[in-house]
């Protein structure tokens, strides 16, 4: 029944979202895609050529994705088929390959689009390599997830990724002043305010339209909102943040990045990310602990006790006080002395100790609690440091077939350069010694 209205034109008065009614109808008036769209953009080029091929578009929600793959349809002539994953089935994708197949023996291409092709699981997405392969369908997916993790690689092979970026403020900008011309209606917004709807998009194009319709239903008869009535009437929106996908996984390591490399501004800002998208305040306090001992170390041993001390607070104070103590640890670890040399040693020990297997430490420092060890020299010739001069023997610890390593060195940085001193020490003492001075 529709598709009946459809086809009457009835349904070009019913209600329709701004962003639909401003969807572009060529891929010049496609906004912040310049790097695909623009004069020598990968897209440009490859229609140029008149040789798509099959696509991953992949990038944040509301940056173009669905439109560019229907303009890319209008453009070579195919005809747009448009299926989401969250929907179909492997019948659906049967359906639609033998209507490809069939539109195909009558000279016409077909431009398959998933929407949400990551929601695909991988036996459905193989599926897709006979018809991909043999030129049946040109398919063009969309994801806002990592294609490398959750798509296949036999897929990917087939298939060339196009990156789409969130839409920066400029481009966000240019998004509301044609809806304003097209609409014929200003936006009732203070320059504060209107700035401050471009923020609370977030890069996403569909949002922001979104967000004007919102201010036109919400701003009264010559009214004009600042930027509080606005915050007010219209609540942000929530960050693009999944905590179970490629967002959450992006942010953990910007902190911890940014913590080694010792920015504390950087450092609490991607933690305030975190905490306003709703991050698990704990898992938050346990990234900070594993950069106290992965990045700080020795050179300042306080950073661990500082790190523990802020998930102690958080667990005892809660939310929102408690994410004073992450923030007070974040910035003390970014502006701490850094070294790795605890980790470096700890895997380069772990690989020797793989590789050599159960070597037998010396019989030397071995208890010899019965008789027969004894007899077997179990203990023989230990020295017990504390009796030593300086309480240092200096004897071999080693297994006999593997010698001596060297896995622990120092930095010159913080605590970790009176490590050294006494290191280097200890190497002049066990020289001395083994001389007999």
């Amino acid at each position: 029944m529709s598709d009946l209205f459809a086809s009457a034109g009835l349904d070009r008065d019913a209600p329709r979202p701004l962003a639909d009614t401003l969807r572009p109808t060529g891929l010049a008036e496609v906004v912040g895609q310049e790097h695909l769209t623009g004069e020598g953009g990968a897209l440009t080029r490859l229609l140029r050529g008149r040789n798509l091929g099959s696509l991953i578009l992949w990038g944040p929600p509301g940056t173009g994705k669905t439109t560019v793959a229907r303009l890319l349809a209008g453009e070579t002539d195919m005809h747009f088929e448009q299926i989401s994953a969250i929907f179909s089935g492997v019948a659906e994708l049967r359906k639609v390959f033998e209507a490809a197949r069939a539109r195909r023996a009558a000279g016409r291409g077909t431009l398959l689009f998933v929407d949400e092709i990551h929601r695909f699981n991988r036996a459905q997405l193989d599926a897709f390599l006979p018809v991909v392969e043999d030129g049946t369908v040109t398919l063009v997916g969309a994801t806002t997830e990592n294609p490398s993790f959750e798509l296949n690689a036999a897929l990917l092979s087939r298939a060339r990724v196009l990156v789409f970026r969130a839409l920066d403020e400029a481009a966000i900008a240019r998004l509301l002043d044609r809806a304003e011309a097209v609409t014929g209606r200003a936006l009732p917004l203070e320059p504060e305010a209107r700035a401050v709807l471009v923020r609370m998009a977030d890069g996403d194009g569909r949002a922001a339209l979104t967000l004007a319709e919102e201010v036109w239903r919400s701003a009264g008869p010559d009214e004009i909102l600042d930027a509080a009535l606005l915050q007010e009437l219209i609540q942000r929106r929530a960050p693009i943040y999944d905590k179970a996908q490629e967002g959450h996984y992006n942010l953990i390591s910007a902190l911890h990045k940014t913590i080694r490399g010792s920015d504390p501004d950087a450092a609490l800002y991607y933690l305030c990310r975190m905490l306003d998208a709703g991050e698990d305040r704990l898992f938050i306090a346990r990234r900070l602990v594993r950069m106290a001992v992965e990045d700080i170390g020795l050179a300042d041993p306080q950073a661990l006790v500082v790190a523990n001390a802020a998930k102690e607070a958080f667990d005892f104070l809660g939310s929102p006080e408690g994410e004073l103590a992450l923030a007070q640890a974040a910035i003390y670890l970014a502006t701490a002395p850094k070294s790795n040399a605890v980790y470096t040693a700890y895997k380069a020990a772990t690989r020797t100790a793989k590789e050599h297997g159960s070597l037998p430490p010396p019989r030397t420092i071995l208890n010899a609690p019965t008789k027969m060890m004894r007899k077997l020299g179990y203990g023989e010739g230990y020295r017990y440091d504390h009796d030593e001069p300086d309480a240092f023997s200096g004897q071999d610890y080693w297994p006999e077939r593997l010698g001596r390593q060297r896995f622990y060195t120092p930095t010159d940085r913080g605590f970790e350069r009176r490590v050294a001193e006494r290191l280097d020490w200890w190497e002049e003492a066990r020289t001395a010694r083994a001389r007999g001075e």
